[in-house]
């Protein structure tokens, strides 16, 4: 069950991503908030960004088991240790943003997914 908590509320992240990309005014959410509108080279970069949060919200119904491994699960709960200390790191990052709806968006988005990563994978 903390895996499909993990996985939705990580989806929620994925949707922001791909509406970043899109050129919506959400840059707000990311990076300090240094930028409301993505420039489109930096778009580009969140492209792949998007790719690997997908994979990650694969690798962790994989810990779950709520879909086949790819991976061995002694792999698959390294991929997913790596990904629960980036989320924890992530949201000490978000919660002293500059940016407000950084802060109180992210933050518990971030949060949340952490604890749901760490949960999973141990």
């Amino acid at each position: 069950m903390i895996a499909i908590i993990g996985a939705s509320v990580f989806s929620i992240v994925i949707v922001l991503s791909f509406l970043i990309i899109c050129g919506l005014p959400l840059g707000e959410l990311t990076m300090g908030g240094q930028y409301k509108v993505f420039p489109k080279k930096l778009r580009i970069i969140l492209v792949s960004q998007l790719i690997l949060q997908i994979f990650f919200v694969v690798i962790i119904l994989q810990m779950g088991r709520f879909i086949p491994l790819w991976f061995s699960e002694s792999t698959t709960k390294i991929i997913c240790i790596v990904m629960a200390v980036y989320l924890s790191l992530n949201t000490v990052m978000n919660f002293i943003s500059k940016s407000r709806k950084e802060r109180y968006i992210m933050t518990p988005l971030s949060a949340i997914t952490a604890v749901c990563f760490w949960m999973t994978a141990l």
